[in-house]
C-alpha cells in the first residue's frame, strides 16, 4: 500500500529510543524527511545514521527539551512547517499519590499534556492552510485502564486526550487529523524502568516481572516497536484523513472491554 507521504516532512518528538524512534523510521520508510528530537546528544545521532542508512531519507536532528519554550523554539526553528506531528514524551516517575508534590503534577501535565498543546497550536494552522496534516499523540494504554502506580501519568495523559478529543473535530474538514496512540507494554527502556520498580517492591527480579507481564498478556508476549510505528505511519497517511479524534488501543488484547 501507498501511503502517500513521499516528500512529507515530519517533526518527531523523544525519537532516540523506545516508541518515538519506531515511528520516526516508519516514516522515513515511507519517504516522509524527518526531524528528530531528544534529549541525548549521542543516542539521537546514532538514531538519525541508522534512519538515514536504512531509508535513505534526510535526517535532522535538534537536541532539545521539548518540555521547555527554549526546546520548542529550537525543534520549530528546524522544523517550521511540518506535515507531521509526531508528540512524545517519556512518562513520569511511577509511585504513591501520597508522595507526591504539587511541582510533580506540574511537570507529569507540562511534558504530557501542555506540551503536546503547545506544538499542536504552533504547527496546525499551517497544516490547515496547505490543506494537509497529521497529528500523532504517544500516550499510553493507561488511558483506558489505568495503573495505580502510574497516577501522574494516567491524569496528565487522560487530559491530553481529552482536549484533542474537541478540536479534531475542527480540523478535520482542513484535512487536518488529529489522533492518539495508546501503547500498552512495548519492549522498550520504559517497560523495563516500570518492571525493575515492581521487582524492588514485590521482592522478586527483573527477568520474573517481564515473564509475568508476558504470559498475563493475551498475546502472550510485548509488543514490537515496530509494529507501533507502522500503526503511526498508517494514521499519517493519505488512507487515514476520515480517522480523527481517535485514542488506538495497542496492547495485544490486554484490555478486555468492548469500547
Amino acid at each position: 500500500m501507498d501511503l502517500g507521504l513521499t516528500g512529507k516532512t515530519a517533526l518527531v518528538c523523544a525519537s532516540s529510543k523506545g516508541l518515538g524512534r519506531a515511528c520516526a523510521m516508519a516514516l522515513a520508510s515511507e519517504g516522509v524527511t524527518v526531524t528528530l528530537l531528544a534529549r541525548g546528544a549521542e543516542a539521537l545521532l546514532a538514531t538519525a545514521e541508522a534512519i538515514a542508512a536504512a531509508t535513505g531519507v534526510q535526517v535532522t536532528t535538534v537536541v532539545c527539551d521539548i518540555t521547555t519554550a527554549q526546546g520548542r523554539a529550537a525543534a520549530l526553528a528546524a522544523c517550521p512547517a511540518p506535515d507531521i506531528l509526531v508528540t512524545n514524551a517519556g512518562g513520569p516517575p511511577p509511585g504513591d499519590f501520597r508522595d507526591w508534590q504539587r511541582e510533580d503534577w506540574i511537570a507529569a501535565l507540562d511534558a504530557n499534556m501542555l506540551t503536546p498543546i503547545e506544538l499542536i497550536k504552533a504547527t496546525v494552522d499551517g497544516m490547515q492552510a496547505r490543506g494537509f496534516g497529521r497529528i500523532v499523540n504517544i500516550t499510553s494504554a493507561a488511558v483506558k485502564a489505568p495503573i495505580d502506580v502510574l497516577g501522574l501519568s494516567n491524569g496528565a495523559r487522560s487530559g491530553l486526550c481529552g482536549f484533542v478529543a474537541g478540536l479534531a473535530r475542527k480540523t478535520v474538514a482542513h484535512n487536518v487529523t488529529i489522533n492518539n496512540l495508546l501503547p500498552g507494554p512495548f519492549d522498550t527502556d520504559r517497560l523495563r524502568t516500570t518492571a525493575a520498580a515492581a521487582a524492588k517492591a514485590s521482592g522478586k527480579s527483573v527477568d520474573e516481572v517481564l515473564d509475568a507481564r508476558r504470559r498475563s498478556n493475551p498475546a502472550g508476549r510485548f509488543g514490537d516497536p515496530a509494529e507501533f510505528g507502522a500503526a503511526c505511519a498508517f494514521l499519517c497517511s493519505q488512507h487515514a484523513g476520515f480517522i480523527t479524534g481517535q485514542n488506538w488501543l495497542l496492547d495485544g488484547g490486554s484490555f478486555p472491554g468492548t469500547f
